[in-house]
């Protein structure tokens, strides 16, 4: 891979354990070769991923939209500047080769169900990770075998999204990932 789109807050959250592993997420991937592509957002978990990945001399490539410029505020990132939000995510999936969400909110869940929904659709084959910080995700999964028993999904489709605790097992997998190809409906 050469790259990874992370998806994750504009917020430090509550708990110092997602600042930590966005810090160890970017070094890793930085060591690893691997750029970013992310947000843009210079302050929260964004901006404790890219500075990280900068300071380890990783690619870091922010896409941002006007509404949110405010939020840019550092060094080493390759900016690009596009008018909507849709644009930025056509760009996030241009760019990247996979896709890691780590702890956020709306718009860190909407970036990571729709990178999900295109894999279902088979609009790309990219790999979706969730990096399962201090178990941020464990009720979303625990509600995603909800959606899937209540025939909603497939449980191949939830069983696609790749879910570790640990940065470099995280990346390790979505090296490994293969793409399940099935029918769009039951």
């Amino acid at each position: 891979m050469k790259r990874i789109c992370v998806m994750c807050g504009s917020s430090e959250g509550r708990n110092p354990a997602y600042g930590e592993s966005a810090q160890e997420l970017g070094r890793t991937l930085a060591a690893r070769g691997i750029g970013i592509v992310y947000g843009g957002a210079g302050v929260g978990l964004m901006g404790a991923l890219a500075d990280a990945a900068c300071e380890a001399g990783g690619e870091v490539i922010g896409v941002i939209t006007p509404d949110l410029a405010d939020l840019v505020g550092h060094e080493g990132v390759r900016l690009e500047r596009v008018d909507t939000i849709h644009q930025r995510k056509a760009r996030f999936e241009a760019l990247s080769d996979g896709y890691v969400a780590l702890p956020g909110g709306f718009g860190t869940l909407e970036e990571l169900f729709e990178a999900v929904t295109w894999n279902q659709l088979g609009l790309h084959d990219k790999p979706v990770g969730l990096l399962n910080v201090a178990g941020y995700f464990d009720t979303l999964l625990q509600y995603l075998r909800h959606v899937q028993g209540e025939g909603f999904v497939r449980r191949e489709h939830v069983d696609g999204i790749i879910v570790e605790d640990e940065p470099g097992r995280l990346i390790d997998a979505l090296g490994q990932y293969r793409p399940v190809r099935l029918g769009k409906w039951w």
